[in-house]
């Protein structure tokens, strides 16, 4: 237990290094007071996650933490991990770029409400947590595994991926930048490839899994799609 709790907490900072990274560097300095936010709003609040998941659920944090590229079972999947790790960390970089190049002036009573955005879709993404114990890193499914259709899965097939969405696209304008926004739209298209095949995949190995889709008609997003 304590091998995977070091695990995840070396996994987080290794992400907030790469944040800080992609942030500080292209900016070229370190007086960014939105970065600043956006990084302890974003970094407590999965510190927080992690720390729920150590002491309620030890067996989803270990399915967590084998995210990424080079971790999924299919080559295809692979690929998409790899092309959504790049566009993630674009829109960090790209923003950064805009602050220290002065695109975009975003009022600062607009840069809360985007870091209440990143907040509320992690909390998303926490109660995705809470309600399904297998909600892994990758493409998986168990044999113990049992269908999900409580919680925010009664709204949509994918509300892991809604909190992702809501978080990364409060991201940029939380950042300052307005014209990140732009660096949303690759990474969204390759989250819906994702989580497209996704649903092939658990239509064919998850019991029950067709017909939950007959009856909750949405997939990202409430009453659109």
């Amino acid at each position: 237990m304590k091998d995977l709790n070091n695990k995840a907490l070396g996994g987080l900072l290794s992400l907030i290094i790469i944040l800080v990274t992609s942030l500080f560097l292209p900016a070229r300095t370190l007086n960014y007071w939105q970065a600043w936010i956006f990084l302890a709003v974003f970094s407590v609040s999965v510190l927080a996650i992690t720390i729920y998941l150590m002491k309620k659920d030890p067996k989803l944090l270990e399915r967590r933490v084998k995210a990424g590229p080079g971790a999924e079972k299919q080559k295809l999947q692979n690929v998409i991990q790899f092309l959504a790790s790049i566009a993630f960390i674009a829109i960090f970089v790209f923003s950064a770029l805009d602050h220290r190049l002065g695109w975009s002036k975003v009022p600062v009573c607009v840069v809360a409400l985007e870091d209440a955005l990143v907040l509320l879709g992690l909390l998303i993404v926490f109660f995705v947590f809470k309600v399904n114990t297998f909600s892994s890193g990758i493409i998986e499914v168990k044999s113990e595994q049992k269908l999900i259709s409580t919680g925010p899965y009664a709204f949509v097939h994918h509300p892991m991926y809604m909190g992702a969405f809501i978080m990364l696209l409060g991201a940029p304008v939380a950042l300052g930048s307005w014209w990140g926004l732009f660096t949303f739209i690759p990474l969204s298209l390759v989250i819906v490839w994702r989580l497209l095949d996704e649903e092939k995949f658990l239509a064919k190995n998850l019991s029950g899994y067709s017909e939950y889709q007959k009856k909750v008609r949405y997939r990202l997003v409430p009453f659109i799609w």
